[in-house]
């Protein structure tokens, strides 16, 4: 028994100091930079063991430490601990019907990388969909390099239903994928990069990049609706993302309130995203001639079109857009009725002619809402636009290090060889999920 106890105890204390490195961690990127005497009030340790700790994370070279002389103050100026990690990497990529996004955050959030390439993902099919993202994903590799920072790990950002303990895309009917195994797939054509990678829906990862911008406020509760070809959630509720039984949550498109003879890509019909998904925009707003389909062109460029031409009075695009503002608020009602946030996030296209139906949108909530004052719900437009999902993905990848700061000592743009991140129940990225 004596040496049961013996060999328990080293990794007790191991693991105990491995959870106080990440909380200190996670104290400074949520609240920002400040002094160890306050970091020890906001854990409740000991100055001395803040003192080991700090130390600790700046030979990792994950915080920093620097004289901040307060404005009006005499003698002394504070010493506050400020988050570093600008060596580390987490790489997000946003899988779209139309582009491929990567995006390489540091650990203080700093964007040490970014690229979006076209591609038109349902006619190209997932191998050449994988074949470019590789190329894409190496691009940013060697990008990081060669600023000498190091990807700990990327996470695929895809618009469907996903398992994310087999890292594979189960369905997803906007690309027309079934059972594709996107990180197996993806790591083969890798074999250079040794970093960690999983998979995550789009809107998922979307909210969690949502919820970082109201980080020190008291929002809770938030759904963010992405919307491009298809219509997706991310639902925070209580501060945690909300997967559901076996993580399927968020799968709001496919909610039955359209027409019955309205064919969604689900191969079922009248679903919400029929209604209000870029598709249905498109074609209410123009034939199919119009050079707003033109696909040759970015997606970017032709919304900017349509908002230009609704702006000079384009009577069938008015019209289009005040139809799917009343159709995105009925949905948005109901779902407010069932999860009672306290702000629901326009994501996606909605961030570039979203302004042409917000008060709309607003209106129609406000009215088919049961509770007064909508529950106090209110609809907001998405400062991150087609940015959120591949952002949220890089917050996903960095979570290895708030799980275990210790381990990353060793990261450099050569050595690669993170531990497994932890995505279950205590994931915290960013707050505790």
């Amino acid at each position: 028994m004596a040496n049961d106890v013996g060999s328990t105890q080293p990794r007790d204390r191991r693991s105990i100091r491995r959870t106080n490195l990440g909380v200190v961690l996670r104290i400074l990127r949520d609240s920002g930079p400040r002094s160890r005497a306050q970091i020890a009030t906001d854990t409740g340790l000991p100055k001395p063991t803040i003192t080991s700790l700090v130390a600790e994370l700046v030979s990792l070279g994950l915080v920093s430490e620097g004289p901040v002389q307060r404005e009006g103050a005499v003698g002394r100026p504070g010493t506050l601990v400020h988050l570093d990690g600008h060596h580390i990497c987490g790489i997000g990529v946003e899988i779209s019907t139309t582009y491929v996004h990567v995006l390489a955050l540091t650990l203080t959030g700093e964007a040490a990388y970014e690229h979006r390439s076209a591609i038109a993902a349902t006619r190209a099919g997932a191998d050449a969909v994988l074949d470019h993202t590789a190329r894409s994903v190496q691009d940013c590799v060697t990008a990081l390099q060669r600023d000498g920072r190091g990807p700990i790990g990327l996470t695929l950002a895809v618009p469907g239903v996903i398992n994310r303990l087999l890292g594979t895309v189960q369905y997803a009917p906007g690309l027309g994928w079934r059972d594709v195994p996107v990180v197996g797939e993806l790591r083969a054509r890798l074999r250079s990069a040794p970093f960690r990678l999983a998979v995550e829906n789009d809107a998922k990862a979307g909210a969690i990049a949502e919820y970082a911008q109201v980080q020190n406020t008291d929002m809770r509760d938030m759904i963010c609706i992405t919307g491009e070809r298809g219509i997706g959630a991310g639902i925070i509720s209580d501060g945690r993302l909300l997967r559901g039984r076996v993580g399927f949550a968020g799968e709001v498109g496919h909610m039955p309130l359209g027409s019955k003879h309205r064919n969604c890509v689900c191969g079922r019909s009248g679903c919400w995203e029929t209604m209000v998904g870029l598709d249905a925009v498109l074609r209410l707003a123009a034939d199919g001639g119009d050079d707003l389909h033109d696909l040759s062109n970015g997606l970017e460029t032709r919304l900017a079109d349509l908002h230009r031409r609704a702006e000079a009075g384009d009577a069938r695009i008015r019209k289009a857009l005040d139809r799917v503002a009343d159709d995105l608020g009925l949905g948005i009602a109901l779902l407010a009725d069932v999860l009672n946030p306290g702000v629901v996030v326009l994501g996606g296209y909605f961030t570039h002619i979203g302004d042409l139906m917000i008060d709309r949108v607003r209106h129609t909530v406000r009215d088919r809402v049961m509770a007064p004052d909508a529950g106090g719900c209110e609809v907001r437009l998405s400062a991150l636009g087609f940015a959120a999902a591949a952002r949220g993905g890089a917050y996903l990848a960095l979570d290895a290090v708030y799980q275990d700061p210790s381990a990353h000592s060793e990261i450099s743009p050569v050595s690669l060889c993170p531990p497994p991140l932890h995505h279950g129940p205590g994931c915290a990225v960013p707050g505790n999920w």
